[in-house]
Order: C-alpha cells, then sequence, then structure tokens
C-alpha cells in the first residue's frame, strides 16, 4: 500500500512538473531536433528573437507554395526556448548551432556572427539546400531552384554576388576549405557576403541559370547566377518606385532596406511592397496559444494595457472631478494636473521663479510676446517628447494600424496632460504677478476650466492635425516612399503652423485669466 501510495504521489509530482515547465515554456521535445523528411531543404538562420516573425512569415509564404521539401532553421544560443517551440509548432525542423565568430577587426558590430551563414555548406544531411535570408518571403513557386547547379546567387547593381538568396550543394569538403580561409581572404562588407565574393570570384561570369532547361539538357557547371525574379531588392524598388523586372513573375522579395524591416509596424507607412509580407503575415495560424497573426502573447497584453490606460486615466480624472469625495473638493478635482502638481516642491519652486521676474512687469502693453514664446517652445518640446515616449511604449512587431493607433492615442494623452499642465503652471503665474488694477481678460469666464470651448476647439484642432499628418499619402493614393515622406512634411508643416499659433494665444489667455483671477480676488480681499 506504502509503495502505491509513493507511486502515486511520484506520478502527481512528475505531472505538477510537467504543468509547470509546459507554463514556463520548457519543452522537452525542443531538445530532440526532428530528422530530415527529404534529402532537399529550404534553410534559413536565427540569431535572436528579433527575427523570429520573419522566419515565420517566410516558412508560410514558402508552405503557401505547397511544396513537400524541408523547412530547417539553423538557430543559435541567442533563440529563447519559446521561439524554438513556436518555430517547431510552425513545421521547421530546428538545429542548433554554434555562431562562428566574424575575423574582420573593421566591420559593424552587427555582423559579429554573420559568418554562421557558412554553415549551410555544412548540411550534409541534404543534397542540395536553398537558402532564403529571414526578411525574405516567397511569392510564387521556387522549386525548380533545386535543378541549380553546386552554387548559385543572385548579382546586384554592384556586379557582386547577394548572399540573401542562394542555392547550395553541401559538402564537408567545401566548408572545410571556406574555414581554412575565411582569416586570408578579404571581405568588402566585413561579413560573409563579401567572404563568399572572394572565395567566388569568377562568380560574375557564370551562367545565367535557366529553369526551363530539362535535366539531360543541363551542362555540370560549378555555379549558375540567378535571375532578379529570385532576389527581387526593396532597395531598388524604392528609388524607381517599381520593380526592375515584372513584378507579375516575381519569386522572392527580399527587404534590404537596412533598419527597415517588415515586421517594424511603421515600415508599412513608408514602403509599399511591405503590404505583401503584412498579407502573409495576417495569413499566419495559430500555431501556440496566443501566436495567431504573427503576435506573442506577451505583445498582446502590452497592447490591451496601452490600448485602455489612457481611457482609464481620463475616465478617472473626469469622475474624480465631478464627484469629490465626501464633497471636498481636492486637487485632482481640477480639469488639470496643475492642482496636483501644486504639492511638489518643484513645481512651487518653478512658480516662484517665474512670479519673481514677473513682479512690476506690464503685461498688457508687450511682455506677453514672452509669454507666447514660452508657450511655443514648450508646446514643440512636449509633443516631441510625447510622441517619442509613446513611440518607445509600443511593441515593434504590431499590425501597422494598431502601431499606428497607439502611437497617436498615447503621443494625445501625454501632450494633454503635460501641456495641460503647463498651461495651469501660466494661470498660476499670471495669479501670483496679479493686482487689483488688471484689467479684465476678453472672454474670461469665473470658473476657468482648460476643458473650455476655446482651448478645447484648438486641442481638436491639433488632434485632427495629427491624425492626418500619416493619413494623406494614403488618402491621396502616394505609392513612391520619397513621395510620402514628401507629404509628411508637408503636413507637419501645417501642423507646426496651427500648433504654434495655438500655443501662442493659449499660452497668453491662461496667463491673462490668472492675472484676472488674482485680481478679483484682492478686490475682494480689500473690500
Amino acid at each position: 500500500m506504502r509503495a502505491l501510495i509513493l507511486l502515486a504521489s511520484m506520478c502527481c509530482i512528475a505531472a505538477l512538473i510537467k504543468n509547470v515547465a509546459d507554463a514556463f515554456g520548457v519543452h522537452q521535445k525542443i531538445w530532440e531536433p526532428k530528422r530530415p523528411r527529404s534529402t532537399q531543404a529550404y534553410v534559413t538562420l536565427l540569431y535572436g528573437d528579433e527575427f523570429l516573425l520573419g522566419v515565420r512569415v517566410l516558412g508560410k509564404s514558402i508552405r503557401d507554395t505547397g511544396t513537400s521539401k524541408d523547412l530547417a532553421v539553423l538557430v543559435s544560443d541567442g533563440v529563447s526556448m519559446d521561439a524554438i517551440r513556436l518555430l517547431e509548432a510552425d513545421g521547421w525542423i530546428v538545429e542548433r548551432i554554434e555562431l562562428l565568430s566574424n575575423p574582420n577587426q573593421q566591420r559593424p558590430a552587427r555582423f559579429w556572427g554573420v559568418y554562421t551563414k557558412l554553415k549551410i555548406f555544412n548540411m550534409t544531411q541534404y543534397q542540395k539546400v536553398v537558402y532564403l535570408d529571414a526578411d525574405t518571403i516567397v511569392v510564387k513557386d521556387i522549386e525548380d531552384l533545386f535543378q541549380c547547379q553546386k552554387f548559385c546567387a543572385n548579382l546586384k547593381h554592384s556586379e557582386r554576388l547577394n548572399s540573401g538568396v542562394m542555392v547550395v550543394e553541401p559538402s564537408a569538403e567545401l566548408f572545410d576549405d571556406m574555414l581554412k580561409k575565411v582569416s586570408t581572404l578579404p571581405s568588402y562588407t566585413g561579413g560573409d557576403q563579401g567572404f563568399l565574393n572572394s572565395y567566388y570570384p569568377d562568380f560574375p561570369n557564370a551562367q545565367l541559370f535557366d529553369p526551363n532547361l530539362k535535366p539531360d539538357q543541363r551542362t555540370p557547371r560549378q555555379m549558375e547566377r540567378l535571375s532578379t525574379l529570385y532576389n527581387a531588392d526593396v532597395g531598388l524598388y524604392v528609388l524607381a518606385n517599381k520593380w526592375m523586372v515584372d513584378g507579375s513573375q516575381l519569386r522572392v522579395v527580399h527587404y534590404t532596406l537596412g533598419p527597415l524591416k517588415p515586421w517594424d509596424w511603421w515600415t508599412e507607412w513608408l514602403l509599399k511592397p511591405v503590404d505583401l509580407w503584412q498579407d502573409i503575415r495576417r495569413s499566419l495560424k495559430r500555431s501556440l496559444p496566443g501566436t495567431g497573426g504573427g503576435l506573442v502573447p506577451h505583445d498582446r497584453f502590452v497592447v490591451g494595457v496601452l490600448s485602455v490606460l489612457p481611457v482609464f486615466f481620463v475616465a478617472f480624472l473626469i469622475w474624480y472631478r465631478r464627484r469629490p469625495p465626501n464633497g471636498v473638493r481636492t486637487p485632482l478635482c481640477n480639469a488639470s494636473l496643475s492642482g496636483w502638481m501644486r504639492q511638489f516642491r518643484l513645481y512651487r519652486t518653478v512658480l516662484g521663479v517665474f512670479s519673481a521676474a514677473g513682479n512690476g512687469a506690464n503685461y498688457q502693453n508687450g511682455h506677453t510676446k514672452h509669454i507666447a514664446l514660452i508657450s511655443i517652445v514648450v508646446c514643440f518640446v512636449l509633443a516631441l517628447l510625447s510622441a517619442g515616449e509613446a513611440f518607445h511604449l509600443i511593441p515593434r512587431q504590431v499590425m501597422p494600424w494598431t502601431g499606428m493607433l497607439l502611437l497617436y492615442e498615447w503621443t494625445i494623452f501625454l501632450f494633454s496632460l503635460s501641456f495641460g499642465t503647463f498651461l495651469g503652471l501660466l494661470y498660476d503665474w499670471g495669479k501670483s504677478t496679479s493686482s487689483s488694477s488688471s484689467p479684465p481678460y476678453k472672454g474670461h469666464s469665473k470658473q476657468a476650466s482648460i476643458w473650455d470651448m476655446e482651448t478645447t476647439s484648438y486641442g481638436f484642432g491639433m488632434a485632427a492635425l495629427t491624425l492626418l499628418v500619416p493619413c494623406l499619402p494614403f488618402l491621396l493614393g502616394i505609392t513612391a516612399m520619397f513621395a510620402r515622406v514628401g507629404t509628411f512634411v508637408g503636413a507637419g508643416m501645417v501642423l507646426a503652423v496651427f500648433m504654434t499659433y495655438s500655443a501662442q494665444n493659449l499660452g497668453v489667455r491662461w496667463f491673462l485669466l490668472g492675472r484676472e483671477d488674482g485680481g478679483s480676488s484682492l478686490d475682494l480681499m480689500n473690500h
């Protein structure tokens, strides 16, 4: 009986450990690599989780062509176990590898481990592999690439081969020879691509690969060049706003514009070809819980919090202002945060400096221009800081519209709070410099509120123009990147003019409102 109880206890403990392990993303299957199912494979590399979404979209684009070949991904130690689980759920064969160090001293920091790409030449478990960078997608069947010779790649405009798409016949001898020469052959890029150009110096003279030839019509060669159809460069598309080849015949699209990767939400607002990538991304299935559409549970949670937090905060301020606890008005009952800010020493110190600077000044006879100038500068600084902080808060790989709406929501939210507090500071400054002889300000209402009609009109005007800036190129049907940027700049200048006009008027208005309220209070005290 004791033995049965002990066995049952051990089984319960084992089940508990398994549940905890699954909850934290630990899965024993990831340490047991799947065996190759075919003699040919599509291969890519993954150095860290940042490119995980790119690999997922690449795999989906390949599977959509109906291939039966293996999909293999070489992953380094920088890839998390959760990412490996997700790749395996997507159907990738995951192979862990160690990075090859870069022997070049003069190289970009991000090129530290790029020589690891040479390991595809040592994948001798396959007779032939088609390598694709993680920032590529397949838009049409490319099974004919497996008919290519021992080494195939595409030449770019500089007459140098590009290592983003390659066909390789793996060989242990070839790989060993490469390793012997990595420290002696020069690399014009400081990375693997420059090395391969040195290792295959005659590649520009190679024959062009013809996919229409039958196997018995092919002449054995060491190398063949691939058409641009198999490696369409988005960088070249941007220059001409069109593909350099027939767009309907494209096979592989390569997003080569440095930091502008298609998984970053803001790139679709600049580059028309990113639409192709995003269409495939939206069709990603839910391989693991919360991973549909290319999102991960962490990003979903962050997006949810960012979406509702400003709404809850504003609703709380409105409710607290209208229904103060126990009928006692508190600093939070003010429409802006200036009342709450009065509790802080820094706020009182700044207000004291402003008051000392303003004592004795005749603000009705030209000195309000200084208030206007200060308001303009503060308005633009706060707008830039609000946009920068909002951009920083948003996960990089959310959907483009999600990212833009969150950027808009948080920029308006942060700017409204910060600039509203600044207007409250000007109001308090005006009160501290007032006298009973202060002339009334036209348009003053007894219950001064940051939500009055004039202030609200300026606020809605700035909000509407802020929304119009990113949307205008799409409303006008502009697709060229430089034209889109130009439209952004033009619309941004209109927004800047309106912000200048609004800031100076609001700053002067709230300062003079404070002076009048302060003067009215003094009159009441004198009486």
